[in-house]
Order: structure tokens, then sequence, then C-alpha cells
């Protein structure tokens, strides 16, 4: 190299391109950009401040005193005769246990059977689209169809149940929902029915992140259908199933839909759950403040499910960790 073109050179090699892995400045926020994100986030704030935040807050404080649909005020100052009231009433107690019974009848059926439908659906190569279609279109549907279908199955003389015992070689009886001691199971079967698809979404989704080498690999190496599902996707699976099981609980702590339609509460109060029974002591005794602490019982009972699970997770996070 000569000495006229060695001045070039130095000219040149500062500007030899950056490396890949040298990092990338980020450009900050232009002005006005976080004022477009508010603007989209304003309309969906709005709804969530006066039909979720609003009333919530209004049951709180109505809980306190002898709210009334006779009367537009908050009524006459109770205190917590409203919730001692409620923790004193065989029927709150009898609802609870009716609520908690749904949701031991549907969630472990509601959990398992997604899973395994789930994983079977996985290893199909062609035709997915038919079971995701299959499983998920139930539960598109409003509950008061679903509970006119459910209805109709279980009518006692010319119901589809009926007919199914009949070919068994059974006397039909007086229906499932006529019956005390079923009536609770024959909601439970309309719900699984109804609600399975969500769950079967949720686990499809959670397997096709998981790498098919992974169970390529444990194929080669001999391991059988049910050694991959035991130890590669039920663990890879765990956050999904926390998920899936926390929001099947909190829905069926919530049921009040399906036992509306089907048996009003009945026979008697053996389907009456707990918010079967805020809406009876709302609207039908026009007691809107005993309604509201009964309300606030059922809501302390989900937050703490909500606070449990959040506390299995982070345990779980630091096992890992």
């Amino acid at each position: 190299m000569t000495t006229a073109q060695a001045p070039a050179a130095a000219l040149i090699k500062p500007r030899a391109t950056r490396s890949a892995s040298a990092p990338r400045s980020i450009s900050p926020l232009r002005r006005g950009d976080g004022r477009s994100g508010w603007l989209f986030l304003a309309p969906f704030g709005v709804f969530y401040l006066v039909f979720l935040i609003g009333p919530t807050i209004y049951m709180i404080v109505a809980s306190f005193f002898n709210t009334s649909l006779v009367h537009t005020d908050l009524g006459s100052f109770a205190g917590f005769a409203n919730y001692a009231e409620m923790l004193t009433r065989p029927d709150f107690w009898s609802a609870m246990w009716h609520t908690l019974q749904f949701t031991i009848y549907t969630t472990p059926p509601l959990v398992i059977f997604a899973f395994v439908f789930a994983v079977l659906t996985n290893r199909l190569r062609h035709g997915q689209w038919f079971f995701r279609l299959a499983f998920f279109l139930p539960f598109i549907l409003p509950s008061a169809t679903i509970s006119l279908i459910w209805v109709f199955v279980f009518t006692p003389a010319t119901g589809l149940w009926a007919y199914l015992q009949q070919l068994l070689g059974m006397t039909p009886g007086n229906g499932i929902l006529a019956n005390p001691n079923t009536a609770m199971i024959g909601i439970a079967i309309a719900t699984v029915w109804w609600t399975l698809g969500f769950n079967f979404v949720l686990y499809l989704a959670g397997l096709q992140d998981i790498p098919r080498e992974l169970y390529e690999a444990a194929a080669v190496d001999g391991a059988s259908n049910w050694a991959q599902i035991r130890h590669i996707t039920l663990p890879l699976l765990g956050r999904t199933t926390t998920l899936v099981i926390l929001l099947q609980i909190i829905a069926s702590l919530k049921i009040f839909d399906q036992v509306y339609l089907m048996t009003s509460g009945g026979p008697g109060i053996s389907t009456q759950v707990a918010l079967g029974l805020v809406t009876g002591t709302a609207f039908t005794d026009n007691r809107v403040g005993a309604a509201s602490a009964a309300s606030v019982l059922l809501f302390i009972v989900i937050v703490a499910v909500a606070v449990i699970r959040q506390l299995f997770d982070r345990s779980a996070a630091r096992r890992e960790a």
C-alpha cells in the first residue's frame, strides 16, 4: 500500500459495518404515540368503569344498607346486619353447597375431557379444523338455546334420554330434572357438553406450542405414548392446566343461566345456587342490601380461589428456578 492510499484506508476503516451482536438503539416514542394509545384504550376503560367497577363499588356499599328497589336512595344504615343474616340463613348455605356441588360435578370432566380430546386432535395430521369446529360450536350458542335442547333431551316421556332408556330395556322415570337427587347432575351434563370447547381450544393451543421434535426423539428412544404424555405433555402444559382449572372454577361458581332456565332452582330448592338466591332476594323480595351482602360473600370466595392459584403459580415458578 502506498503512502497516498494509507490515509484513505484510515478514513474508510472506522465506517466498517457493526457486528450483528452489537445492541441496536431503540428509537424513543414519538410525541403523541402515548396519547394515541390512551385514546384507543379509552372506550374499553369507560365500559370497564361504568359496567364493572361502578356496580362492584355500589354492591359493596349497598351491602351495609337496607337498600330496596322500592325507594331510590340507599336506605337506612344496617352495618353488618345483612352479612349476619346471610351467614345464619339455611337457604344461603344450601345455595352455596349447591354451587360447590355443581363446581365439583363440572370442573374435573371439563378439564380431563378437554385435555384428552385435545391430545387426540393434536396427533392428527389432517382435519383438525373439523374437530375444532365440532367442539367449539356449542360454546358460541346462547345459554337459552342450550337449556332448551337439554330440557327436550331430559323430557320424561318423549325425550332422547327416555328413548335410550327404552332401548336398554329400562323403564323411564319422571326425568332427571324432576328428581332432586339427579337434577344437578343433569344441569352439569348440559354444561359439560356446552362449555367443553373453550378448554379444548386452550389445551390445543398449548399443545401446538410444544415442538414435535421432542416427541420424535422420545419415540426413537422407545418411549410409549403414555410415557410421552406423562414426561413431555403434562409438564409442559402445567401453566395451561392451572389456568384452565382457575377459569373453570370461577365460571362454575358463577352458575346461574342453566339453573334458572332448566329447573328454576327446583325441584324445591335442590338446585338453588348462590346467584339464584341473590336474584330472588333482590328482585322478588326487593331487598337489594341483603342480596348485595350475599354477592360480596360469593365475591370473596372467588377472589380467594384466584389468590390461591396465584400463590400456587409463584411456588411452582420458584421450584422451577
